[in-house]
Parts: C-alpha cells; structure tokens; sequence
C-alpha cells in the first residue's frame, strides 16, 4: 500500500525537531557578532592622541549607564559602525567611555 501523507508519529517527530532547532540553534549556522574596534589612531595627531589618551576614552565602558552612544558629544555614522566626537578626536565606538561624558537630556 503506498502511502500519500506522512503520518501523524512522522508530523510530530518533524515538529519536536524543529522546536529544538528554533529554541537552541545549530552551532554551525551562529557565529558570534565580531567586536566594533574603534581604536585606528594612525590618523591621528600627536596632539590629539594625548588628548584621547588624557581623557581616558575606553572601547567598552565600564562605568553603569554611561556610554558614547548615551553622551551629548557622540556623533553617530550609523549601526554597527564607530562614529566619532565633538571633543575626543579619531573613530569612537558607541559603546565607549571618556571623562568627558556628558548625558544626552532625556
């Protein structure tokens, strides 16, 4: 006898499958989100190195609740890509930090 539709034991093995696979993924199909690095100061002056490095500006804050992206100076180029700032000079990752936060008002 030739069997036109799966049966209702093959339908559900199928579907437990794939609720494992939407819940747990498949290791080979995820990579991790490469890192933004923000920190190419070949283009910079001696100067304006100093100063990045006076006021302390970090890649990745540390301090709760302070960021670049979060700071009155940061100047946005878009998702996923460094932008830059009105005091610290060369590409400044959103997720970084310097003494010269400033909260943007809320």
């Amino acid at each position: 006898m030739k069997k036109d539709h799966p049966s209702r034991r093959e339908i559900l093995g199928q579907s437990a499958a794939l609720g494992a696979l939407a819940v747990l993924g498949t290791p080979g199909c995820s990579k991790p989100a490469p890192q933004l690095s923000c920190s190419d100061v070949s283009g910079l002056t001696p100067a304006d190195v100093q100063i990045r490095t006076a006021l302390a500006y970090v890649e990745v804050s540390m301090e709760n609740g302070k960021s670049c992206s979060t700071c009155l100076q940061f100047l946005p180029a878009g998702p996923a890509v460094c932008g830059a700032c009105k005091v610290v000079k060369g590409p400044i990752n959103p997720r970084g930090y310097c003494k010269s936060f400033a909260p943007k008002p809320v």
